[in-house]
């Protein structure tokens, strides 16, 4: 069967296993069930995410333009500290800036291949923990904007990572770390003024994924800009990675923006 459209991150379901989605033009893909089968890629065209025209694709789905010029890529996307709004403040567009940043946002830990901090919208969990390969994920603050989010999260990377390393991730098998305790060995370096939204209680979140083999060593990273045309047994998924029999991945995220079609055999 053959199928095309434009590759968006996966959709998630957070049940046990995490099920995968693939949202195509008019239809969607469930990957749970190609796993096990083989699928072949063959890449169209880019389209950049913002604008919708055919041009490369620069950076996360965006052309070269919309990147410099769209607040759906303004710097504070990738560090909520430098966040204006709640100031009133515009960077590239207030209205929309307003619209994102000024609403609920969590600082969470995760497990991915070591426990990490990271921050986002409170409306996105729990789909960001999925989508970083997280094993287990604890919401440790709530705050009404995300500056204060990120502030947090910036004093909290003075003993904690922010970055996961995704080969580490793929291999990761068991949660080595009890994110209660690291919760408590890290609350004192929270900022005065996000002290009252660290949350006194709260659980732990388990995801159990669809890969069932554990790869001992990825040997390539597959990238449509390099090689238009690509096949494989799929053998599992992980975060955004599809991982094929021959220990090949495939980020779809890093991969938005492109046109695929794909033949699922």
């Amino acid at each position: 069967m053959r199928f095309e459209g434009l590759t968006r991150k996966m959709r998630v379901e957070a049940v046990e296993p995490v099920r995968y989605y693939w949202v195509l033009c008019d239809d969607f893909l469930f990957m749970n069930d190609l796993i096990g089968h083989g699928i072949r890629f063959d890449f169209v065209k880019t389209i950049c995410l913002n604008c919708g025209e055919t041009h490369p694709i620069f950076a996360r789905g965006f052309c070269r333009s919309c990147f410099f010029s769209s607040p759906k890529a303004g710097e504070s996307i990738l560090k909520p500290e430098l966040s204006r709004a709640h100031l009133g403040e515009e960077v590239r567009d207030l209205e929309w800036e307003r619209r994102f940043e000024l609403q609920p946002h969590v600082v969470y830990l995760a497990f991915t291949d070591d426990v990490k901090v990271g921050v986002t919208r409170k409306a996105q969990i729990p789909s960001r923990w999925v989508d970083q390969g997280a094993m287990r994920a604890l919401v440790v603050s709530e705050t009404p904007n995300r500056y204060l989010a990120g502030i947090t999260e910036v004093a909290l990377k003075e003993k904690l990572k922010d970055k996961t390393n995704w080969r580490a991730m793929l291999r990761a098998h068991e949660v080595k770390a009890d994110l209660l305790q690291v919760k408590e060995s890290v609350r004192a370096c929270v900022p005065a003024a996000a002290q009252m939204y660290w949350l006194a209680e709260g659980d732990c979140h388990d995801f159990v994924y669809p890969l069932t083999t554990i790869p001992d060593e990825i040997k390539r990273v597959h990238k449509f800009d390099k090689e238009p045309h690509f096949g494989g047994k799929l053998k599992g998924i992980k975060g955004q990675y599809l991982v094929f029999e021959d220990n090949t991945v495939l980020n779809v995220r890093a991969h938005e923006g492109y046109y695929l079609a794909l033949d699922v055999r």
